[in-house]
């Protein structure tokens, strides 16, 4: 399936703490009710082991949205904020996003 008016938003989460792991995941679930989000996943490296595959990070969230719009409604979505603020922001020793648009 070739996916089309897609906005791409994808967090790889590096915890300061692995132990931590679980609440991470805690708390990324508690995103499923954003009704901006059109698609979700949550999910860990996979155990591929080629030189191109980056496995560092603990904890990734991929989301599909139908536009950049829903994307920025998502950014400012109350319940976005209170995750960013005190789960992501307190547990997280390093965020990278990846986004990107159809071409």
């Amino acid at each position: 399936m070739f996916l089309k008016n897609t906005f791409v938003h994808h967090v790889h989460f590096w915890l300061k703490d692995k132990a931590d792991k679980q609440q991470l995941i805690d708390g990324l679930n508690t995103l499923i009710p954003i009704t901006h989000i059109r698609d979700m996943h949550i999910g860990v490296p996979a155990e591929t082991f080629r030189d191109v595959v980056d496995r560092s990070y603990d904890v990734s969230l991929l989301l599909l949205f139908d536009s950049p719009e829903a994307q920025e409604a998502y950014q400012i979505d109350p319940t976005h904020v209170l995750f960013a603020t005190n789960v992501a922001k307190p547990l997280c020793a390093r965020v990278v996003v990846l986004d990107n648009v159809n071409i």
